[in-house]
């Protein structure tokens, strides 16, 4: 490009680039024409219903804390875990890889609700109107146990789980127990696949809960009938052994 064509598109950007100055400065030609565009109006009021009827908000104007002791419809809780089953069964070739894929989902669930419910309690505390401190990380394992089997489960299922033990067999074997687990009450398990246990979703909730608080932990569901209790499910807790070295350096159970 030569000397006369460079100066000349110097030239043609300084010059625009001082009309668009112009129309930013404040001080502008008063001769220059300014478009004005009209304020929107106010949103108009809503028509009054006739007598008898209430005009019901959506559920995004909601308060969070009213909408806490909400609760989902079984019904549809039901229909949803038969169209994971569904879709997870036809996509395996054994009962152990069911299981698996039953524990990853459960494990993704529980990786938000390890985030979800501590905000929840901090903003809307459920024993106190007074704002509770922050929380703070739990180093032992029966304290983080108990918070499975009391305030997660009752979260997901509204109620606390039966049973929390510790095995007489081994020392790293913790079982939560659940004599009607919700999400199995609709599901029937066919006589050549016995073994399967489809509380396995639940088992990668709590295996997520136990890793992300620093508790790892293998965890895996089990289908215990009993006469009383037909639908019995076992959550077996295996922790890991740098676990127990760091409850037996705090005390063990002291």
């Amino acid at each position: 490009m030569s000397s006369r064509d460079s100066g000349s598109v110097r030239d043609s950007v300084l010059s625009s680039t001082s009309r668009f100055s112009s129309l930013l400065s404040p001080a502008a030609n008063s001769t220059s024409h300014t478009s004005t565009f009209p304020l929107p109006s106010a949103t108009p009021a809503l028509p009054p219903l006739p007598p008898g009827q209430r005009r019901t908000s959506a559920i995004y104007d909601r308060p969070l804390v009213k909408s806490r002791g909400a609760e989902v419809s079984l019904g549809a809780w039901a229909f949803l875990f038969a169209e994971i089953v569904q879709y997870t069964q036809k996509r395996v070739s054994g009962i152990s890889e069911f299981e698996k894929r039953l524990s990853i989902l459960g494990y993704r669930v529980g990786a938000r609700l390890l985030e979800l419910l501590p905000l929840r309690d901090y903003i809307y505390p459920v024993s106190s109107l007074r704002s509770p401190p922050p929380p703070s990380r739990t180093l032992r394992l029966l304290p983080i146990l108990t918070y499975v089997h009391s305030t997660l489960y009752r979260y997901l299922f509204g109620r606390p789980a039966d049973s929390l033990e510790r095995s007489t067999d081994n020392d790293d074997e913790y079982m939560i127990g659940d004599d009607d687990m919700i999400i199995t009450r609709g599901v029937e398990v066919p006589k050549e696949m016995s073994d399967l246990s489809c509380g396995a979703l639940v088992a990668g909730i709590v295996e997520a809960v136990l890793d992300g608080t620093g508790f790892p932990s293998r965890v895996t569901a089990h289908s215990v009938p009993s006469p009383e209790h037909p639908r019995r499910t076992v959550i077996l807790i295996k922790v890991n052994p740098d676990v127990l070295a760091r409850e037996a350096a705090l005390g063990g159970g002291k």
